[in-house]
């Protein structure tokens, strides 16, 4: 992607030109983002209250007995938001989806293990490990340049 600032006094607001040869992936989350009017704040439930979560902050986010719920150093916390919504939300080159029930932030991953045939398990900063499946593999392989 290219990107091009022109700065002039002649203009009187900020003016977006998106050119591109068709409405790809990429060009609809650029068009979603800049008409987000105001900024969406995850809260989290933990022991009957309700807390602001810096997104920077999560660990993983994960579905589990038909609830989503947000891992932080701080503890878990049950989310109001699905999954996919969450996934639309937080920044897409920090949390990846590695399975249909769990995003993790790539920022608090501590190791990738690739030894397992198939599968890559992966340990985060808090210590836990969870698996790749195996339908995540190759977006996770091309995200570690391999």
């Amino acid at each position: 992607m290219q990107i091009e600032i022109k700065l002039d006094d002649s203009f009187r607001e900020p003016k977006v030109l998106i050119c591109a040869a068709a409405v790809t992936e990429e060009v609809q989350d650029i068009l979603d983002r800049l008409s987000e009017q105001t900024p969406r704040i995850i809260t989290g439930l933990r022991e009957e209250k309700l807390e602001v979560l810096e997104p920077e902050k999560l660990i993983r986010i994960y579905a589990s007995g038909g609830k989503v719920l947000a891992v932080t150093e701080q503890g878990e916390y049950i989310l109001r938001q699905r999954l996919y919504e969450l996934e639309k939300q937080l920044d897409g080159r920090k949390f990846v989806r590695i399975s249909n029930s769990e995003m993790i932030n790539l920022s608090q991953v501590r190791t990738f293990d690739l030894s397992f045939t198939g599968t890559v398990c992966v340990r985060l900063s808090n210590g836990d490990v969870t698996y790749v499946s195996r339908r995540c593999v190759p977006k996770i392989k091309k995200i570690l340049g391999i």
